[in-house]
C-alpha cells in the first residue's frame, strides 16, 4: 500500500477548505457547477493531493459570503509546499502553457460569438447570451490562473534563491582544488556564466554540443544591425591589407563576437545548472539562472535556445515571468532583445505577463519600446492591455502621456474590434482625456 505524505501546509489549507466547501455547498451557486464539471478533481483537492485554483476558492468564498482571509495566506503556504515537490516547477510551467492555450481559445470564441448577427428569436438570443456568459467566465478564469501560476513560479524561484543564499557560505573545498583537475575545471558561483572572464581563473569545461559560433560572413540580425551587404571575411581571418580589413564592417565583427560570447555563456550556464541539480543543489541552480536577468540582455536569446535544447524549457518560462517584474526600461530592453533575435512569441508572452503593473509603469515601458524603434512590440503590449484591463484603466493609461499613448491605444483598439474602439473612446471622453 502506498502512503502519500501531505505537507503540513497542505493539510492546514485542506482542513480550512473542507469547512468552506460545506458552507458553500449549503448555499448552492458555484459549488454545484464545479462538482458537476469535475467531481474527481474537486475530490482530489479536498483530499489534499491537488491544489484547488484560487479563482475557484474565491467563487466559493463569494457564495458563502466570506472574506478571503485567512484562506489566502493558507493557500500561498500550501502552494509553495506543493510546488517544491520534485518536478514542481516543470508542472507549473506546463500548466501555465495549457492555460495560455485556454485563454487564446476563449478569446477566439468570444470574437466569434460577438460577430454573430442579432436575432429576433428569444430562444436563440438567450442561447447566445448563455454562450457569451460562459465564454467570458472561461476567459476570466484562464487569465486569473495564468497570473496565479506565474506568482507561484516567482515565489518558488525566490524560495530556491533564498535556499541557495543559505548554502553559499559553506563552500566544498573539493570543488576548488589547488592543482588542476579536469573534472572540476569550471568557475564556481552564480556570477561566472554572465560576467566577463577577467578573473584569470580556469576556463569553463567544454560542453558537448555547445552552439557553434556564427559562420564566417553571417549577416547580423535585428533592427540595430541593418548593414549594407558587402565583401566579408571570417572574424578570425587576419586581414592582408588595410583594404581587406576595411571590407569587414566593424559593427558586424563586433556583433559576431558578441554572439559567440553569448553562445558560450549560455552553454556554460546550462551545463552548470544541470551539474548543480545533479548534485542536489537546486537552490544554487536557480540562483545561477536568475543571474541572467542582471547581465547583458543581448545574451538572453542564446540562453533561451540553450535551455530549450537541454530540455529545460520550464526554466526559461520561470525566467520570463521574473523578467516581467523588471523596471519599465529594463523590461523594454529584454523585450527588444527577444524581438530582434526572432523570438516573437517569447517577447509577446513577456509583455503580456507585465500587464499587472501600474499604468504609469506600463506607460514607461511603451515609451522605452518606441524609443528603441520597437513599435510592433509596443502595439502588442497595448493590444494585450486592452484585452485584459478595463476601458477605464486604458483611459488612465492614456492620461499619463496622451500624445504618445492615445494614437497607439486607438490603433490597438481598432485592430481588436469596433466594440473595443467604441468602449475606449467612451472611456477617454468620460475620463476627460478625449474631447467630446
Amino acid at each position: 500500500m502506498t502512503v502519500t505524505h501531505i505537507p503540513t501546509e497542505m493539510a492546514d489549507f485542506t482542513h480550512w477548505l473542507g469547512g468552506l466547501a460545506a458552507r458553500a455547498e449549503a448555499s448552492g451557486g458555484w459549488w454545484a457547477v464545479f462538482a458537476e464539471r469535475d467531481p474527481d478533481g474537486l475530490r482530489a483537492c479536498l483530499d489534499g493531493t491537488e491544489l484547488l485554483p484560487w479563482d475557484v476558492v474565491e467563487s466559493l468564498l463569494r457564495d458563502a459570503g466570506e472574506a478571503p482571509e485567512p484562506g489566502r495566506g493558507l493557500y500561498e503556504a500550501a502552494a509553495l509546499a506543493h510546488d517544491r515537490r520534485p518536478g514542481g516547477a516543470d508542472a507549473l510551467a506546463a500548466r501555465r502553457e495549457l492555460m495560455e492555450r485556454e485563454r487564446r481559445h476563449a478569446e477566439t470564441r468570444l470574437r466569434e460569438l460577438g460577430r454573430r448577427p442579432g436575432t429576433p428569436d428569444p430562444g436563440e438570443a438567450a442561447r447566445l447570451e448563455h454562450d457569451l456568459a460562459w465564454t467570458r467566465d472561461d476567459l476570466a478564469r484562464a487569465t486569473a490562473r495564468i497570473a496565479d501560476l506565474g506568482e507561484r513560479l516567482g515565489r518558488l524561484g525566490r524560495a530556491d534563491r533564498g535556499a541557495a543564499g543559505a548554502e553559499e557560505p559553506v563552500p566544498a573545498p573539493a570543488l576548488a582544488p589547488a592543482a588542476p583537475a579536469p573534472e572540476r575545471r569550471r568557475p564556481r558561483g552564480a556570477r561566472y556564466a554572465w560576467a566577463d572572464d577577467a578573473s584569470g581563473g580556469p576556463e569553463p569545461r567544454p560542453v558537448p554540443d555547445a552552439p557553434a559560433p556564427p559562420a564566417a560572413g553571417a549577416e547580423p540580425r535585428g533592427a540595430r544591425f541593418r548593414l549594407k551587404p558587402g565583401p566579408r571575411t571570417g572574424p578570425a581571418a587576419p586581414p592582408a591589407t588595410a583594404t581587406a580589413s576595411a571590407s569587414v564592417p566593424a559593427s558586424a565583427a563586433a556583433f559576431a563576437g558578441a554572439e559567440e560570447e553569448a553562445a558560450r555563456a549560455a552553454a556554460n550556464a546550462v551545463y552548470a545548472i544541470q551539474r548543480l541539480r545533479a548534485q542536489g543543489r537546486t537552490g544554487e541552480a536557480h540562483a545561477l539562472l536568475f543571474e541572467a536577468l542582471a547581465g547583458p540582455v543581448g545574451r538572453l536569446p542564446a540562453l533561451a535556445g540553450e535551455l530549450h535544447r537541454a530540455g529545460l524549457g520550464a526554466d526559461w518560462a520561470i525566467l520570463l515571468w521574473e523578467a516581467a517584474s523588471l523596471p519599465p526600461a529594463r523590461l523594454a530592453a529584454v523585450a527588444g532583445a527577444l524581438a530582434d533575435a526572432g523570438r516573437a512569441d517569447d517577447c509577446e508572452q513577456l509583455l503580456r505577463q507585465g500587464l499587472a503593473r501600474p499604468v504609469e509603469e506600463l506607460a514607461g515601458a511603451v515609451a522605452a519600446l518606441v524609443a528603441e524603434h520597437h513599435d510592433h512590440e509596443a502595439h502588442a503590449l497595448l493590444t494585450a492591455f486592452l484585452r485584459v484591463r478595463t476601458p477605464e484603466e486604458a483611459a488612465r493609461l492614456a492620461a499619463v502621456d496622451p500624445a504618445l499613448l492615445m494614437p497607439r491605444l486607438g490603433a490597438a483598439a481598432r485592430a481588436l474590434s469596433p466594440a473595443d474602439d467604441r468602449a475606449l473612446r467612451h472611456a477617454l471622453r468620460v475620463g476627460g482625456v478625449l474631447g467630446a
